[in-house]
């Protein structure tokens, strides 16, 4: 059987009501290059314009992508500690901050980390590389979780996944076809791929691609979207809490115990360096507890060019 690499295009225009179930993304069989299909993806819900790309002549299939309720939103601050430290109830790791239109790119790479389940049995926990979320209200981003909430809802269950999500449009459960699992190896990029002018369903704005790759399992997925409401303003390599609970509450951390990040770079201004390399424009970001005495959840190490570790420390 031959191998094939998994590419999707999708355009995603912003429902028009909130998140009805899972929304299916799925392969469309028998198709030219140049033809498109509309899905219907919920009642009252603007469809999903789908396109199948083709390469070398072979079809290659599209892995199925579905939409989910867990959000991946902006970063929520809790404090500045001091110049270029800040606490978060989301989100732990490091940002690169830029001027509105100046990163172009980010990258990065992580090992999926196993979650304790015994110890959070109802806890969550992200792993991304993202554009936007710190000083705007979009974030281009893709990722795995770790979670121990299945997908139905039981607690206790490790889950692991991996997802993309151009923010404030739903996120999207990438169902690759041998799955994501602990010890696996992550590349994943986020780049910014110009203006795009139009009307309707496809819209206007700058357009992201997204490409995450499971090294270790040899499956790749790219996706692109117009994200009307980007910024292009920071960079970030993020070990998050997810959102949301009842009123759009942070829900609990998983334990993760630790995850490592490496190969982290950022293109801003046209220049593309590792995350150290940044100096005054780093920012290093420390989870804590929304309620008071704001314990520490995950704490980020020291970088070492583009490496660095968050380590979990309570939920």
């Amino acid at each position: 059987m031959p191998k094939y690499r998994d590419i999707m295009t999708v355009l995603l225009a912003p429902p028009t009501v909130g998140v009805c179930g899972r929304r299916v993304l799925k392969e469309v069989n028998a198709m030219k290059s140049s033809q498109m299909i509309r899905l219907g993806v919920c009642a009252g819900v603007l469809a999903t314009l789908a396109t199948i790309v083709f390469m070398g002549g072979e079809r290659l299939p599209a892995t199925t992508a579905v939409a989910v309720e867990r959000r991946h939103g902006p970063v929520r601050i809790h404090q500045r500690r001091e110049n270029q430290q800040y606490d978060s109830y989301n989100w732990s790791g490091y940002i690169v901050a830029g001027s509105s239109g100046s990163v172009t790119d980010a990258k990065g790479s992580w090992i999926v980390p196993s979650v304790n389940c015994t110890a959070t049995p109802a806890g969550y926990s992200s792993f991304w590389v993202g554009i936007d979320g710190f000083s705007s209200d979009s974030v281009e981003q893709t990722g795995t979780d770790s979670d121990c909430v299945s997908s139905s809802g039981k607690a206790g269950t490790p889950t692991y996944y991996a997802w993309f999500e151009f923010y404030p449009n739903p996120g999207y459960e990438i169902e690759f076809a041998k799955g994501v699992h602990p010890g696996d190896l992550m590349i994943a990029e986020v780049k910014y791929a110009g203006q795009t002018t139009g009307a309707g369903h496809r819209g206007s704005g700058a357009q992201f691609t997204i490409t995450i790759a499971d090294v270790t399992q040899n499956e790749t997925y790219t996706v692109s979207s117009t994200a009307p409401s980007a910024n292009e303003s920071s960079a970030e390599w993020i070990a998050e809490a997810p959102c949301c609970g009842k009123g759009s509450s942070i829900l609990p951390l998983a334990d993760f115990n630790s995850i490592q990040f490496s190969s982290g770079t950022a293109t801003i201004g046209g220049s593309t360096k590792a995350i150290a390399s940044f100096g005054t424009s780093l920012q290093e970001i420390t989870m804590v507890g929304q309620a008071a005495p704001h314990n520490l959840e995950a704490q980020p190490s020291s970088l070492s060019g583009g490496a660095f570790s968050v380590n979990w420390v309570s939920q």
